[in-house]
Order: C-alpha cells, then structure tokens, then sequence
C-alpha cells in the first residue's frame, strides 16, 4: 500500500484537513502557560478520535491543525470535539475575561497527495475522453 494511506477491512484512505480557528474578539490570549495546555488538549483529543497530528501552530491570536482524518469522522465533528474539549478545560483552568473562548466559525481544507488536476486526469483517461 502508498506511504500515507490508512487501511480498514473495506476502504483505504488519506485524509488530510487543515483547520484554522481563533479566540473570540481574535484576542491575543494563546500565549505562554495557555499555549502549552491548549497543544497538550489538542493532542489528548486527537489521540481520542484517533487522529493523527501532522503539525500545530498556536499564534497568539489563531490555531492551525494540520491532521490526518478518518472518513468515519466528517470535519465539522473534529472540530466540534476539540473547540469545545479545549475551550471547557481552557477555561476552568484560565481566565480570559471572555464570553466564550473561540468564535463560533472556523476555516477548514481538505488536502491530499494528487492534486486536482491530476485527479480529472485519471477519470478522463479513465472514461476515455
């Protein structure tokens, strides 16, 4: 099987998501001591869910979680489950003086190893167009 790929008794996958998410306000509070807690949740829910971290970046004022996923996990669930995990531990253990600790969006993308263009070439050549 392609480096990278995850198999299961009938599929094989490589999923790939990157989210980007930030505190309310977009205040600057992912610093010091919460920078540290929050990546140590980060990675306590994502070997919950199973998922694979490929890299973390906490800025003061965003995140960005670059992940492996599972097809049995659709994005909106994964970060559901860490916004929400982080922000109930995040804010029993801090004060941010804020109504809530992340906003309610976030951003999210899909990669892979093909691009896309790649890709509608193997199904045109595959249709024989």
């Amino acid at each position: 099987m392609p480096r990278g790929y995850s198999r299961e008794r009938t599929s094989v996958q490589n999923l790939h998501y990157h989210f980007v998410w930030c505190p309310k306000y977009r205040k600057p509070v992912l610093t010091d001591e919460v920078a540290d807690r929050l990546e140590q949740l980060i990675e306590e829910k994502a070997d919950e869910l199973d998922l694979d971290i490929l890299q973390l970046a906490i800025q003061p004022d965003h995140v960005h979680l670059f992940i492996t996923g599972d097809p049995k996990l659709a994005p909106n669930k994964i970060i559901q489950q860490v916004k929400g995990y982080t922000s109930r531990n995040l804010r029993d253990e801090f004060d941010f003086g804020l109504p809530s600790l992340w906003t309610r969006s976030y951003f999210v993308s899909s990669a892979g190893e093909v691009s896309s263009q790649t890709i509608q070439e193997y199904i045109e050549a595959q249709t024989g167009q």
